[in-house]
């Protein structure tokens, strides 16, 4: 049976000025993060829906009838404000529903929320990403921070499994490719939740994959990148990637 997913996030536009002695000129680029992810996921049970993070700011469904074909969600590297600040809101100054209530609502039903780390993820780079006290943050199974949340670890660290077993981490190497950096979370105090993985004691030990619950719903926080930067190309290829993410969702819709 094909499930639906909706990855949320994972794009931006770069714009840069080129100087060449008396003259210059500028260059607007665009990118996606995910692709990855999506290429992992081909021709498996998931139909992933990518929604990049400039189109989600309307496109996201502003009720919950829209979410209702979906088994999971994906936030990744998009801030809250893009779903707080729709056109409507930010330049007409118009109520609108709140998108992040939404979410809660609907993974509270029964929806798998994932929540992948980033800039803009959990309370991100310059805490901007501002998903700290807010409804989605009440559905996941970690705490943000209340201020810039980046472990760049630009040497290298290898996850610590702290699970002995888990759906999750089944058929997966113990041993995992380094990692390049991390958003630093807490873990909730709730019998629902899990850490499976953390970062090395050295580097603090703190939470890279926690699972939980959020009424009927599961949810589960992973602090690392989707893909580069901080999950180098090396963690891509690696087989175990691709097993990884699709555990991670078997297991958010309750397929494990």
């Amino acid at each position: 049976m094909i499930k639906k997913v909706l990855l949320v996030g994972e794009s931006w536009v770069s714009s840069a000025t080129h100087y060449k002695g008396f003259d210059q000129f500028g260059s607007v680029t665009f990118h996606l993060g995910a692709e990855p992810l999506v290429a992992a996921l081909k021709g498996t049970e998931f139909e992933i829906d990518y929604l990049p993070a400039h189109e989600a700011v309307e496109k996201f469904p502003f009720a919950g009838e829209g979410l209702s074909s979906y088994h999971a969600i994906i936030l990744s590297d998009i801030g809250a404000n893009s779903l707080l600040l729709p056109p409507d809101v930010w330049l007409h100054g118009k109520p609108v529903a709140n998108r992040l209530k939404i979410i809660r609502e609907w993974t509270a039903k029964g929806g798998g929320l994932i929540m992948a780390g980033g800039y803009f993820s959990f309370q991100g780079i310059d805490g901007k990403a501002r998903w700290r006290r807010t409804p989605v943050e009440e559905a996941l199974p970690v705490v943000c921070l209340p201020y810039d949340d980046r472990l760049e670890v630009p040497e290298g660290f290898r996850a610590v499994l702290t699970a002995k077993s888990h759906p999750i981490l089944s058929g997966i190497d113990r041993e995992w490719p380094l990692l390049l950096g991390a958003n630093e979370v807490l873990v909730k105090d709730d019998p629902s939740v899990e850490v499976l993985a953390t970062l090395p004691q050295e580097e603090g030990a703190h939470p890279l994959l926690v699972t939980g619950s959020h009424g009927a719903g599961r949810t589960v926080a992973w602090t690392s990148d989707i893909g580069p930067h901080w999950l180098p190309n090396s963690f891509v290829s690696w087989p175990g990637y691709a097993q990884l993410w699709l555990n991670i969702l078997r297991w958010a819709v309750k397929s494990i």
